[in-house]
């Protein structure tokens, strides 16, 4: 198991903004529900603009056993964000997990 399927702390620690074009509606593979429209051109991940974020597409607990629902048609920056990086650690850390290696 993936220590991202264990954690999700990033899921519940960062607002997710990612293109329109991403959307299923708009030929992306986003589903159009599970996004707020912030723009013309940007929509975000619903529950991530809370005052605390937890993605819609999340389920499980936080540092435990977690899934994320939408995994093969998640946006851009949730691919972007990488095991171990600088991001990962501070979102770890607001959860109070230890940070994990860095990647190689």
């Amino acid at each position: 198991m993936s220590p991202c399927q264990q954690c999700g702390a990033c899921c519940a620690s960062y607002r997710v903004d990612f293109s329109v074009h991403e959307l299923d509606e708009q030929g992306g593979r986003v589903p159009s529900g599970l996004a707020v429209e912030v723009n013309d051109t940007l929509c975000r991940m619903r529950g991530t603009d809370h005052a605390r974020p937890r993605c819609a597409a999340l389920t499980g607990t936080i540092g435990q056993k977690v899934a994320c629902g939408i995994y093969e048609w998640r946006p851009n920056p949730c691919h972007e964000l990488e095991a171990g990086s600088d991001a990962c650690g501070r979102a770890r850390a607001r959860h109070g997990l230890l940070a994990l290696p860095l990647p190689h």
